[in-house]
């Protein structure tokens, strides 16, 4: 309510206008005990549905800042579209998935974007197994939402022999990094790599979280397990809603706005490589990946969500 314009309030309230802030709804859920299922994933819906109030909504009714859920590879979901593919993973865990946000109307682009991503993941020892086209209802979408949807794809790849996990996690990373850039120099637009990981894989979209489960079927999909869930309601204070500003991204989730953002996008660009070089996972020729990581058009969260990626891909904890 904008205080110019405030009534009185009745008498015996308690509320406060001085206390009155606007931030995005966040929170997750976890099953302790580690153990994947779909009841995770409905709680969590479920809890995202409960602070749609902490988002806008335009005048269409439909289209949102943006909503979304961020959860561990769904297995037991992958499973028979993989076999569709002649391929059977003898550990579940050597599967990555990347949700991609592609040129729909542009099938050129979009081919061309496809060949990109299969040849720089390629070229970096991941086997592509091949890609899905993840099921969605468009009807859930307000007009503006429509009018800028992209195109979104899952691709399936395997870890490269001789890595760990931790090493395949920066292998997607650098192969991620390596893409943007190169997507950008090719003039690929509606590019976008909402996941690409074999630990976590996101969902999300320019709507209100309502709609969720119901554009993106997979959501509610009995075989979708997952142990945790982290969800978002975006509510867009210092950049216009779109696609690719929706949340969760990569590695978190982030409510609130950090003031002093261009002096930390700054800070941090200026000594990411220094930073990476430092750490003995990284080699010399990964550095031009580190270049520009953060993008000053992005949000806060955007930002804050690529500098703790790269300190927890470099060896630090999270809670460090």
């Amino acid at each position: 309510m904008n205080r110019h314009y405030q009534t009185q309030l009745p008498s015996g309230t308690l509320h406060s206008f001085d206390r009155e802030h606007d931030a995005c709804g966040v929170g997750f859920v976890a099953q302790v005990d580690g153990i994947a299922s779909h009841q995770i994933l409905k709680y969590s819906i479920q809890s995202v549905c409960n602070v749609t109030h902490r988002g806008a909504v335009d005048a269409d009714g439909k289209t949102g800042d943006g909503a979304g859920v961020s959860t561990q590879i769904p297995h037991k979901l992958f499973a028979p579209e993989l076999e569709k593919l002649g391929v059977k993973l003898e550990d579940p865990s050597s599967l990555a998935v990347g949700m991609f946000f592609l040129p729909r109307e542009d099938g050129a682009q979009q081919l061309k974007a496809k060949v990109l991503i299969e040849g720089v993941l390629r070229n970096r020892g991941v086997t592509v197994h091949g890609w899905r086209e993840v099921p969605v209802n468009p009807n859930e979408l307000g007009d503006k939402a429509m009018a800028t949807r992209p195109e979104i794809l899952q691709l399936m790849a395997g870890r490269p022999e001789g890595q760990d996990g931790d090493a395949f996690e920066r292998t997607l990373f650098l192969a991620r990094r390596e893409l943007e850039i190169k997507a950008r120099e090719e003039g690929i637009n509606e590019f976008y790599i909402a996941s690409l990981s074999a630990r976590l894989l996101s969902y999300k979209g320019l709507m209100v979280a309502t709609a969720l489960d119901n554009f993106y079927q997979d959501l509610a999909n009995p075989e979708f397990e997952t142990a945790i869930c982290l969800y978002h309601q975006r509510f867009s204070t210092n950049t216009f809603p779109t696609w690719s500003l929706g949340q969760p991204f990569r590695m978190l989730a982030h409510n609130g706005e950090i003031n002093t953002v261009r002096g930390n996008r700054n800070w941090f660009n200026s000594r990411a490589s220094d930073f990476a070089a430092e750490v003995p996972c990284w080699t010399e020729k990964d550095m031009p990946m580190f270049r520009e990581l953060l993008d000053p058009e992005a949000s806060d969260s955007a930002s804050l969500d690529g500098a703790l990626e790269l300190m927890v891909l470099s060896g630090r904890s999270v809670e460090h």
